[in-house]
């Protein structure tokens, strides 16, 4: 018997700062020792695990419609590729929620907005995300040597994660943490459960695994699963 279908989660009580949706995501996840990741986290956050295994993910994908939100979106600035590397953590109350070690992102003002409101790693990078029947991705950091590509498409009829999988654990994050000198901050986002298909990926790259100091030769993701996107509203970030 399957499980039952995730529900959407209860909107955030604070007031929307921003929209963003995100469109054509590849999860690319790898199981990592737990001490590793446990290691290279802030103070008030620990591991979360499945299976007794950590997770690392990376995650490419299309910006579209980024707007504060009294503000109009502009095609020239609200629409640009984005990439991140992130690990799974709970605060000290328990709570779940993504740590990012790293985001990179071709629009120079949504790096500078990240790091400046939201205490995020937002780095600089020359990126290009060619969609059709299957998807041409690349990301090359400002500074670093190596370019990393991947290719994929999602397959068959979307459908949502079902309850107690290790879908739901790694895709459905709706908090992420950040934190600025010793002070970790939490924030929410909120959008309906992510439509997911079974992901073909032609091609990856171990680049921003290793620019996040993670180093292993040649090794396949462990889960991969691509969603066509979600309308996404952004909350405010607060100290934890």
């Amino acid at each position: 018997m399957r499980n039952a279908p995730v529900d959407p989660q209860p909107r955030p009580a604070g007031p929307i700062v921003m929209y963003q949706n995100w469109r054509r995501l590849l999860f690319l996840h790898w199981a990592w020792d737990a001490p590793v990741i446990r290691a290279t986290l802030p103070e008030g956050l620990t591991v979360d695990t499945w299976d007794g295994k950590a997770w690392l993910g990376v995650i490419p994908f299309k910006m579209e419609g980024v707007r504060p939100r009294f503000c109009p979106s502009l095609p020239w600035i609200s629409n640009f590729p984005e990439l991140n590397v992130r690990t799974y953590v709970r605060d000290r109350h328990g709570r779940p929620g993504i740590w990012f070690y790293s985001l990179d992102c071709a629009q120079p003002l949504a790096v500078w907005t990240a790091r400046c409101f939201f205490a995020l790693p937002y780095f600089q990078a020359r990126m290009s995300e060619e969609p059709g029947a299957r998807i041409d991705y690349r990301c090359q950091r400002n500074g670093a040597g190596k370019e990393g590509r991947f290719q994929y498409q999602g397959i068959g009829e979307p459908r949502r994660s079902e309850q107690g999988t290790i879908e739901q654990f790694l895709i459905e994050r709706y908090r992420l943490f950040a934190a600025r000198g010793k002070k970790l901050f939490a924030g929410e986002v909120w959008h309906e459960p992510y439509p997911l298909q079974q992901a073909n990926v032609e091609e990856w790259s171990l680049e921003p695994l290793q620019q996040a100091g993670f180093f292993a030769a040649n090794l396949q993701p462990d889960h991969a699963i691509f969603s066509p996107g979600v309308d996404t509203c952004i909350y405010g970030i607060e100290p934890v």
